[in-house]
């Protein structure tokens, strides 16, 4: 089958469905600009992922004052990114009446700043643009935090308690949310078609997802340039750009809503 084909075949997916669930992560972000973690030059090719697990942030000063600075550095590149053709393409998707969520392992914000309703995105991983105090739970903005840090402060700690500081990102070694997992889980097994984009699903239990979709019955589209554990339960598989793979996607449901 062409990858016209499969474009076509996943717009009829789309235009017979009642809840669409798109599945983003890492892939859909690269096409920003936004390096990923585990590719060759992101972070964790210069930094040790052990170094941040949430124990050691609770536990240390130094070992904050390297999670920070991983952090600030990380956050200059989400800044400088802007939505891509696939971020995009999911705008267009809810407009039409079809989006039932974006469930996101990704904590840049680009499906809001594109235009995704924000009551739609579920941040399974959580969001860098937020701040929270790991004792008393006071949250504050990213922005604010940061201009502390450019300030000359290492270690940034809360001003009502002065617990420390930590952007509301999951670390390794941290629970899920609760909410939002247990949101994810119903929407997906709800739903009748489930689009994963750019996602090589091996981070659990983020990668459950389109399993539970699959299970009860719901169509299952992965688009992303590497084989995921996953592959086997597709309806149909794109290894192609996200931002191209969507774009075509919405050309030809256009084409079908044209008639």
């Amino acid at each position: 089958m062409t990858s016209d084909e499969k474009y076509r075949k996943v717009a009829a997916f789309i235009d017979q469905a009642r809840r669409v669930v798109a599945f983003s992560g890492a892939g859909i972000s690269t096409e920003s600009g936004i390096p990923d973690f585990r590719s060759p030059g992101g972070v964790w090719s210069r930094y040790d992922p052990q170094d941040f697990l949430y124990q050691n942030f609770l536990a240390s000063h130094e070992a904050r004052i390297k999670y920070w600075r991983m952090s600030e550095e990380f956050l200059g590149a989400i800044l400088q990114a802007e939505p891509n053709a696939a971020h995009h393409a999911l705008v267009e998707i809810e407009r039409l009446g079809k989006l039932d969520c974006v469930i996101t392992q990704n904590v840049d914000g680009l499906h809001q700043r594109a235009g995704t309703s924000r009551e739609k995105v579920i941040e399974l991983h959580g969001t860098v643009h937020t701040v929270s105090c790991q004792e008393c739970g006071a949250r504050t903005s990213r922005g604010e935090v940061s201009e502390r840090i450019r300030g000359g402060v290492a270690v940034p700690y809360c001003d009502l308690c002065s617990g420390p500081l930590k952007p509301d990102t999951i670390s390794f070694g941290q629970a899920m949310p609760e909410q939002e997992t247990r949101e994810a889980l119903e929407r997906s097994r709800a739903c009748d078609l489930f689009l994963v984009i750019g996602s090589s699903l091996v981070v659990h239990p983020a990668a459950r997802m389109p399993v539970e979709a699959a299970m009860n019955n719901a169509k299952l589209v992965i688009i992303n340039l590497s084989d995921t554990p996953h592959d086997h339960f597709t309806t149909v598989l794109l290894r192609e750009p996200a931002g191209k793979a969507m774009q075509g996607i919405l050309s030809a449901y256009r084409q079908i809503l044209a008639g």
